[in-house]
Formats: structure tokens, sequence, C-alpha cells
């Protein structure tokens, strides 16, 4: 541990320097406008394999935005380990909530402040410095592959074609990805489940013109009015979603799997000072990890229409919106949810505004299992970092492409995630711990070493003994 301690302490202040380099690139994939920076930020990912040791790093194109690959191969026989990581972020409005440039990273505190401090430009980086010591120090006894993509944070729409085009290119024994979370600084965790995701943007359409209020207000229907109702009407008192069918393949977690997960260090109240809430909301009779993990969840992701500026403008608007989104748990299967919200939304429309709904994005949900190589390698590694095993636990977010990995590729995924959630991730003021962020070079090295010695330990022949 000495080594890689001594490392860091030469090299942190280069570190810095290139994260903020491949930070200040506005590498959003949402936003047509910024498709050239999602070519910036992938020349700079090439730039930054080559440096760190990679035999070969290369553009390759996409339906959509680019994707960078890399490999060093050291031994056509040693495992191979394939770091998955994006270089897209979201978009960082709304900009007055921030209290710095979220395109000029700033240390303060202890943290790095800008988007994509964490998620994932941050714990990315993480991967290509772990990587550049193993190299440098003739440590590495992994083949390693890099797997960038720019459309993370859009659902990945062009990474299935690209993992089927390039699927021996892609061959390895695990993939490696740090986009997920810890419990806390001091209780180390490894993400084994991460929700499905369904994704829609719905409209709703009243007059063909924006009306007065006082000449039309109370005779004609307003369509934030409707799809306010129509919203409301999705969610039920006591948290259950009501779209017929929802839970239909919902499998319920066991009692002792319940009782499990209890066991993580969890307070409530911390939980709510740290948001400035006064009390938790969601699904009755499930606790808050519960409802974030195990069960899955219905929001408003935004909602808008008619006059939104500065002042009064006493209108009723010809359209609203609002983008909707729900978290899904394992055996619920995104494109049944698909159909299943827009037969539901569409029947309960009134014939007074027009309904159209469209389908963004969306993917399946992930187990991993706790008891393969990849993870005990990983629950190996943090322990000797942090001096803690690693608690299992399930995360409310998605990762789309993982499910996608298995089932094109045929390779599980371990989730490495050195995150916080104080960290604000998709939120201004996005942030990531310095601490946390040097660990994560710490541990990544020794997850390589471990990975290799598991590997080992299945490929050996049982030995005869000796006569």
């Amino acid at each position: 541990m000495n080594e890689i301690n001594n490392y860091i302490e030469t090299h942190k202040k280069r570190f810095l320097e290139e994260l903020f380099e491949l930070i200040r690139i506005p590498s959003v994939s949402s936003l047509p406008v910024h498709k050239p920076d999602m070519y910036r930020a992938a020349e700079k990912w090439k730039e930054i394999l080559l440096a760190a040791g990679a035999d070969k790093a290369e553009l390759l194109e996409t339906a959509g935005n680019p994707v960078i690959y890399g490999e060093k191969i050291v031994n056509p026989e040693a495992p191979t380990v394939m770091v998955y990581a994006h270089m897209d972020v979201m978009p960082a409005d709304p900009f007055e909530l921030w209290n710095t440039n979220p395109f000029e990273p700033v240390v303060k505190d202890g943290r790095i402040w800008a988007r994509g401090a964490d998620d994932d430009k941050g714990q990315s980086f993480m991967h290509a410095k772990a990587f550049e010591y193993l190299v440098q120090s003739g440590q590495l006894k992994c083949n390693v592959k890099f797997l960038i993509e720019g459309e993370e944070e859009i659902g990945s729409p062009s990474l299935p074609e690209f993992c089927k085009k390039y699927k021996e290119m892609l061959k390895a024994d695990i993939i490696l990805v740090s986009d997920t979370s810890m419990i806390a600084p001091d209780v180390p965790s490894i993400t084994t489940g991460l929700r499905g995701l369904a994704y829609w943007q719905v409209e709703g359409t009243g007059a063909n013109v924006d009306l007065h209020s006082g000449l039309f207000g109370g005779a004609v229907a307003n369509p934030i009015n409707m799809l306010s109702k129509m919203i409301a009407q999705t969610m039920g008192e006591d948290g259950k979603i009501l779209i017929p069918g929802f839970y239909d393949d919902v499998v319920e977690v066991s009692k002792k799997e319940r009782e499990l997960m209890a066991r993580a260090p969890f307070s409530l109240e911390a939980y709510k000072q740290s948001l400035h809430i006064e009390e938790v909301s969601g699904e009755k009779g499930y606790t808050t990890n519960e409802r974030t993990g195990i069960r899955p969840s219905f929001d408003v992701c935004g909602i808008w229409g008619g006059y939104t500026g500065e002042g009064a403008k006493t209108v009723l608007p010809s359209k609203a919106y609002a983008k909707i989104s729900t978290r899904l748990v394992p055996n619920q299967d995104h494109k049944k949810i698909e159909k299943l919200f827009v037969r539901y939304f569409e029947s309960i429309a009134p014939k007074s505004v027009k309904v159209k709904v469209e389908y963004l994005h969306g993917g399946p949900s992930y187990v991993c299992p706790i008891d393969f190589p990849a993870y005990r390698a990983a629950e190996k590694a943090y322990k000797e970092v942090y001096g803690k095993e690693p608690v299992p636990v399930r995360s409310g977010g998605s990762i789309p492409i993982i499910a996608t990995f298995e089932e094109v590729l045929g390779i599980k995924s371990v989730l490495m995630g050195f995150g916080l959630g104080s960290d604000a991730i998709h939120s201004p003021n996005e942030n990531f711990p310095l601490e946390q962020f040097f660990n994560g070079i710490r541990t990544i090295p020794l997850f390589y070493r471990y990975f290799a010695e598991e590997m080992k330990k299945i490929n050996e022949p049982d030995r005869v003994p000796a006569v």
C-alpha cells in the first residue's frame, strides 16, 4: 500500500489537472448543440488512455455519439477485465443554483465541485490512473480493455448495436464499473442490483392557440390542469402505482433478504437532515432503503407549459408537457411497462384535451451475484483500503447497458462505486470528495491483483498428491 500511496502523493497535482481538462469539456449528450464536445471528450479520453500505457486507443463511430476503445494485452492467457465508463454528463441547468461554474472545476472543502466531478468523469478517471500505476510499476497481471461511451445519460441507445458489431473485440472475463456509490465514507459497499428504467414525454393539447384566461378560463380546458390531474391518477395515497398490470411481474423480496438489507447502517434522521426535509415519502410498508432498492417507483421529472417568465401573463396555454420516469425492479420488462403506461395514460385523458405519449428510452434491471470471483476480488480490495468488509446493496439507480452487456456479450459486471449520496449527481453543485477519488485509485489496483488470484484458483487443475 505504501507504494501506491507514494505514487499518488507524487502525481496528485497532475492527476487533478488532467481530470479538470476532461471536466471542462461540456459533453452533454442530451443537447445536440454539444455534439462537437462529445468528440472533444472522446479525443481527450484517447489521449488519457495512451498516456496511461494502453497499447492502443481508438475512436469508433456509432449511430450516435462516438465510443473510445482502448486495450493493453499483457498475456493472452491472463484474465481480461473490461472497464466501462461514460464521458457524457447531464445538463447543468439550472445554472443559477450553482455556486461555481459547473464546467470550471474548483477544489473547496476537500471536494471537487463541477458537473461530472463524480458522474462519471471523476470515477472513470480513477480507473485510468489506477491502470497507469499498474503499468508503471510492472504489477499489471490482467489484460485490460476500456470501453468509454458517450450516451449513458440518455440510455445508451447506440451501444447495444455497437456491442453486437464488436462482440469479438469486447471479449472479457468481467466488466468493471465505477458509476455507483457507497453507503458512507467509512462504510464501503458493492452495488449488487440496479433498477431498470422506462422514460416518457407526454404532451397535452387544449385549444389550437393560447387563450386569454379571463375570457376563456373556466370554459375551456387548461392542458396544465388536465395533465396534472392525470398524473395524480397514476399514484395512490399509499404510494402504490395505479397503472393496471404494473406489479404483475414484480418479485417480492423475501423476509430474510429484507432483514439482511436492514443491517446496512442507515439513519433516517440524518437522511432527512441532509436533504432538508421534515418527512420521507413512498410506498407504505417499506423502509426508505427498500423503496429505493427493491421496489419500483414513479416520478414526474419535469413539467412545463404556459407563461414562465417574470411578472404575469394571464393565458390558458395551448400545450403542456411532462417528462415521466419509472424505476423498475428485477423481472419487470421495461418494454411491457412502456406499453402499459401509454395505454393507461391515454385511457384517462378527458375529451377536452388531446394527449400524445412518446417513449424516450428505457432498460432492464441487473442483479450481481455475490459468490463469483470478481465480487470476491472487489470485496478483498475494499477491505484492504477501508478496513471493513463492504456491504452488498441494491441501488435505486439505473444503468441499462449493464444488463445489455450480459445479454449481448455474456459478461457479468461488478459495480465498484466510490461516490457518496452527498455528491449531488444530476443536480446543481455536483461534487466528489478528494478522499474518495484517491481511495478509488488505491482500491482498483487491488481488485486486479485479487481478481487474477481468484481466476487462477478456478483455472488451476486439481493437484494430485505425491505418493
